[in-house]
């Protein structure tokens, strides 16, 4: 989080993001969703799409941030797991 906030040293506009649902955007493979399952006293569900705390979560949702912000990512976009900086140098071109 550090070297986030530190590359955005000299620019005039910064928007900063929290992406905390954007686990919940990922679809689960077809083929694992049963590995989501659990059992309530109303019947058995299992997640369809990423739920927060699977093991690699973190990982998943960050391989689809630098796929979707890759031509971005160190000149207009910093990305860290959940957290996004938008920057520029200049307010009008934010």
């Amino acid at each position: 989080m550090d070297i986030l906030i530190d590359s955005t040293s000299g620019q005039d506009m910064l928007s900063f993001m929290d992406g905390f649902s954007g686990y919940n955007q990922i679809k689960m493979l077809p083929k694992d969703v049963v590995k989501t399952a659990f059992r309530t006293p109303y019947g058995n569900f299992y997640y369809t799409v990423m739920p927060f705390g699977l093991k690699n979560a973190g990982a998943t949702y960050q391989r689809a941030m630098m796929a979707v912000f890759h031509d971005m990512m160190g000149r207009e976009v910093e990305d860290y797991v959940d957290n996004l900086v938008v920057k520029s140098k200049h307010r009008g071109s934010h």
